[in-house]
């Protein structure tokens, strides 16, 4: 899918001699878009398939990168899973038999049971990737526990895995398993990064343990699991409110922006619907020259993709105070683009909340936070940025019902990254 996009231009601040000169970087001619899911499962931890299939199925189904990142682990070594008495497994077994062959599946009898090894990324990659077509990128979801909280780091083109670093609570896990990722990439010199999971899973992370975070860049705006409460509740803010508070006060305290990411977080590939985790919910578009790891990695860290439930963007550029969304538009489908902002010198004020079991929850933050600053109908949208803007970002909501969605009534969504005026 060719895409007639440049890369959004990069500042470099290059320090020659005394003085500082900012340079505009080169935008590759080549730059295209290309899609990829960043959190998925398999069998070997909690998922329902084997991942030859799980990777078949995005592959078959036009993504062009994949992450596979199940719990705790890497896919290397020996691993076999006992098939008799399980039928999910039983059912994925036949269809990964029938699929790929008796000459690939590895299978043994030990008396009356049966079991199939699991084939780890080092062998199977081969069957899937191809320069510039479809890569896969080793990752982990690191899934550690604060007292009955589940907090989860997913890592990104790791070299080893990354054992659960525990901490004093939610916030200091969160950056002690952050940490664990970076020290990596700094001891290695491998390009990878850490993201946050679904926030609300659980309601075990709030706003204000993401606030503080360095060196984290990332979190899940979609999560496509049915228990992750992507829209919140009346005490707890959704992910597009979250994201909001998050920018406004990062920002204002001098921290780096986060840019969100729409996930699967798929485990269950036999049976679709409501209810289940399943894939091709929610993915990612990022716009680079090539199909690498390396290339894939620095788009992002430069904020240069969007999420998506299934709307399409043609392109996303800002021209000086600009900002212009181009939707690949559907007959019959209506697009309202929604440009979503914090003007400085907003109301910082915020009041503690608790539950109905009196355990608090995310403080309640000023309505000053997360504008609609306008609001576009069309395949075209154009914001001009006045200057007082913390950041603007784009949601771009459709008519169109998602297929397959993790809720009832969902529609196909995305979002761009947050842009920030130039100071």
């Amino acid at each position: 899918m060719l895409r007639r996009n440049p890369l959004l231009p990069i500042l470099l601040v290059l320090k020659l001699s005394s003085c500082v000169t900012v340079h505009r970087a080169p935008e590759p001619v080549s730059a295209r878009w290309w899609q990829g899911n960043l959190h998925t499962h398999s069998l070997w931890s909690d998922g329902d398939d084997f991942p030859e299939m799980i990777t078949d199925w995005y592959q078959r189904h036009g993504y062009d990168f994949l992450a596979i990142s199940d719990h705790n682990t890497l896919a290397a070594g020996e691993r076999w899973i006992k098939v008799t008495g399980h039928p999910t497994r039983l059912k994925a077994y036949q269809r990964y038999r029938e699929r790929f062959g008796a000459d690939w599946v590895e299978e043994k009898w030990v008396g009356d049971t049966l079991w199939v090894r699991l084939k780890p990324l080092s062998e199977y990659r081969r069957l899937f990737e191809k320069p510039g077509q479809f890569l896969l990128i080793q990752s982990e979801e690191i899934s550690d526990r604060f007292e009955d909280k589940p907090v989860h780091v997913n890592a990104h083109n790791i070299v080893e895995k990354i054992e659960p670093q525990g901490g004093g609570s939610v916030r200091e896990v969160l950056q002690r398993n952050i940490d664990a990722v970076l020290a990596q990439r700094e001891r290695t010199g491998q390009p990878m990064f850490p993201h946050v999971n679904h926030p609300n899973f659980q309601w075990a992370v709030t706003v204000e343990d993401l606030i503080p975070l360095k060196g984290e860049k990332f979190f899940e705006v979609y999560n496509g699991h049915p228990l992750v409460h992507n829209e919140g509740d009346a005490l707890r803010p959704g992910m597009d409110r979250l994201w909001d508070i998050l920018l406004a006060e990062r920002l204002t305290l001098g921290e780096s922006v986060m840019f969100g990411l729409a996930t699967d977080d798929a485990h269950n590939y036999h049976e679709f619907r409501v209810g289940t985790s399943n894939p091709g919910r929610g993915w990612i578009m990022v716009r680079a020259p090539e199909l690498t790891a390396d290339a894939i990695i620095s788009a992002m860290e430069r904020g240069d993709f969007y999420a998506t439930t299934g709307v399409m963007l043609r392109d996303i550029r800002r021209e000086g105070d600009r900002i212009t969304v181009e939707i690949e538009a559907e007959p019959g489908v209506e697009y309202t683009t929604q440009f979503i902002g914090t003007r400085r010198g907003y109301d910082r004020r915020s009041e503690p909340q608790v539950d109905p079991e009196g355990r608090p929850v995310s403080r309640k933050y000023s309505d000053e936070i997360g504008l609609v600053l306008a609001e576009v109908r069309g395949p075209i949208a154009t914001y001009r940025m006045r200057g007082d803007e913390l950041y603007v970002r784009a949601k771009v909501i459709s008519s169109k019902p998602k297929a397959n969605g993790y809720r009832e009534e969902e529609v196909e969504v995305a979002w761009t990254q947050p842009f920030l005026p130039d100071r």
